[in-house]
């Protein structure tokens, strides 16, 4: 898997950055969108009683997609506007997304979970995030910059945890 790399312009002019700007967005983008699954990650678990089997499977699976995330940043940075690149970026977020919520279906199932049960019984930004992402996948072949209008959006949907399951957190 190739690493995201800035390389310092050759040049010191703000031209010579500004040409850097697609690879530092994506960059930026997709560190947000890790931060978020690390946020909701410990929010999730800090609200559970119990894990299983079941759970670091669902848990691994989550980690599968995230760690593609380096790949197809890297690759949307080098081919900033092209569709499958973009495309394939939504895949990785939108698979990342139907495995948090996975995640989720598989602590709630367990009964020593009731409470946090409780807390995500409507997962609206959770079924948003879904639909966007797959708007985001179609519109990359049509305009690749509503796709990266959406990918922000679910960003900002999600910047903020869960607060039923942050004040579940904070109480101990």
């Amino acid at each position: 898997m190739e690493k995201i790399q800035f390389k310092a312009p050759h040049t010191a002019d703000l031209a010579a950055l500004r040409a850097l700007a697609p690879t530092f967005l994506v960059y930026v983008l997709s560190f947000v969108n890790v931060a978020i699954y690390w946020n909701n990650h410990h929010h999730l678990f800090g609200a559970c009683s119990k894990i299983d089997g079941r759970v670091m499977w669902a848990n691994l699976h989550m980690l599968f997609w995230l760690s593609l995330v380096p790949f197809c940043t890297s690759w949307v940075g080098e081919h900033h506007l092209e569709a499958v690149p973009t495309a394939f970026y939504g895949v990785v977020l939108l698979a990342s997304a139907v495995a948090f919520i996975g995640l989720q279906a598989s602590l709630v199932a367990m009964k020593e979970n009731a409470a946090l049960a409780a807390m995500v019984d409507t997962d609206i930004k959770g079924k948003l995030s879904l639909a966007l992402y797959a708007i985001a996948i179609v519109m990359a072949f049509v305009n690749q910059w509503v796709s990266d209008v959406l990918f922000v959006a679910v960003a900002m949907i999600w910047f903020v945890p869960d607060r039923r399951i942050e004040k579940r957190v904070a109480s101990g």
